[in-house]
């Protein structure tokens, strides 16, 4: 873990001056308006279908082969070179984990015989790394998505368009950082079917692109926020997926949050100069995000079921979401196009590097901060990161807020702290129940 932290803050230390070394410019670039004048390929309802497609075309012969093999009782009748790569697969080598304190977090690591001094420092360290890289990760995304390259006062620039290439980026240094620390740490043996990843890998993907494609429609305070508010849509996929209930204080702050969010939306309302469609375009994209996303930590939560650490997770599901996004861009020609984009344009070269370096960082970050310090700790390092990105973005892109718009941005975030003492404080009783009680279950 010491060595992990001191490659982390290097990197950090690299990336914030690039950063700021780019700030100029990406404050100067000229704004495009939302992409209404645009071909009807490049309308995103027509890209995410074809994206669709790509990906269907690797799922679909994919659920045939475990088919085949199933039907077949391959696990005792198979034979071979393949074996062992079919078996891992298709069925995964060991049972369930019967008991898993909370699914989705590994046990936390106690300090032992350290100084207040020391954990302060490493309480710093985590704090400062999550927010440098998820800051700057925030203001990258907008300036790539919202932003020409190449403009000169005879040009306007070329903007870049191809969402799915960003989360290729993303997810191709993210599976080589896990797949790093896999190798060079010691691991629990793996035994869940690797296929099963690939749902959460898919609706990732998905999340992910309307994420990136939302910032064509909307401002990034509005994107900010209604991240904010899917912890509504969580609690839903928590009902069906994996059959959860929540207790009365989860129900109010979720209210609160879709009360701050309206409220938010509604002031920004009058004074945005965009369509009706335009608008529209942007809040069903946020939607898909909510609901991929959703969707991506319930089926997460049921695969850590399986004895496996969070890096292990991290690598198995980016190893598919490399497989699909990559596939999908050769098939419709998109890859070749992007590095041309990135031949062109070094200036989006390193942006785009520098993007999914932050991702991979963040990453790797939450799980030292969740194993040192718990999930409370954790939630309010990005509550907090939530307020300076919108913060930050107002300050660099020129978006204003109106009072009510204040208003709403502080109901949301009193509310996502209330979550978080209400949590604390459940758990803190939790421990005090008699054998044979158990909390109910939270997001």
């Amino acid at each position: 873990m010491r060595q992990l932290r001191t490659w982390l803050m290097a990197t950090m230390i690299f990336c914030i001056p690039l950063l700021l070394t780019s700030l100029p410019t990406m404050a100067t670039g000229e704004e495009i308006a939302p992409a209404l004048q645009d071909s009807w390929g490049d309308f995103w309802f027509f890209r995410f279908f074809v994206n669709a497609a790509g990906y269907a075309s690797i799922v679909v012969p994919g659920f045939l082969l475990i088919q085949y093999f199933k039907r077949r009782n391959y696990l005792e009748t198979g034979r071979g070179i393949c074996f062992p790569v079919i078996k891992s697969c298709v069925f995964g080598s060991e049972v369930k984990s019967v008991h898993q304190d909370d699914g989705s977090l590994p046990p936390r690591a106690e300090p032992t015989e350290s100084s207040t001094a020391r954990q302060v420092f490493k309480l710093l360290s985590c704090a400062a790394g999550l927010q440098a890289s998820y800051l700057t990760w925030g203001v990258l995304q907008e300036r790539v998505m919202t932003r020409t390259y190449g403009a000169t006062e005879a040009d306007p620039g070329e903007k870049f368009k191809d969402s799915q290439f960003l989360v290729f980026m993303n997810r191709i240094l993210a599976f080589t950082v896990a797949g790093l620390y896999c190798a060079l740490t010691k691991q629990p043996r793996h035994g869940a079917p690797m296929y099963k990843y690939s749902f959460a890998s898919l609706s990732n993907i998905l999340s992910s692109w309307c994420q990136y494609e939302a910032l064509k429609y909307i401002s990034f305070p509005t994107q900010v926020l209604a991240k904010a508010s899917k912890v509504i849509p969580v609690m839903m996929m928590g009902k069906l997926v994996s059959r959860k209930s929540y207790e009365y204080w989860e129900y109010l702050t979720a209210a609160l949050i879709s009360v701050g969010v309206s409220m938010f939306l509604l002031s920004s309302a009058p004074n945005r100069t965009v369509s009706t469609v335009t608008t529209f375009s942007g809040i069903v994209l946020l939607a898909g995000y909510i609901i991929f996303d959703s969707f991506t930590s319930n089926w997460q939560d049921a695969l850590f079921t399986y004895k496996m650490s969070p890096v292990q997770m991290m690598f198995g599901v980016n190893v598919f979401s490399c497989l699909f996004t990559v596939g999908s861009l050769v098939e419709q020609g998109a890859l070749l196009e992007s590095l041309r984009f990135m031949a062109r344009h070094s200036e989006f070269t390193a942006h785009a590097v520098l993007l999914s370096v932050c991702s991979a960082c963040g990453q790797l970050f939450i799980f030292y901060t969740i194993n040192q310090f718990g999930a409370a700790v954790f939630t309010i390092i990005m509550t907090l990161r939530q307020a300076f990105a919108i913060l930050l973005s107002c300050l660099i892109y020129g978006h204003t807020v109106t009072v009510v718009g204040g208003l709403g941005i502080a109901v949301v975030f009193m509310a996502l702290f209330l979550r978080v003492y209400a949590r604390s404080r459940m758990k803190k009783r939790s421990k005090k129940l008699p054998l044979g009680e158990s909390p109910v279950q939270k997001v």
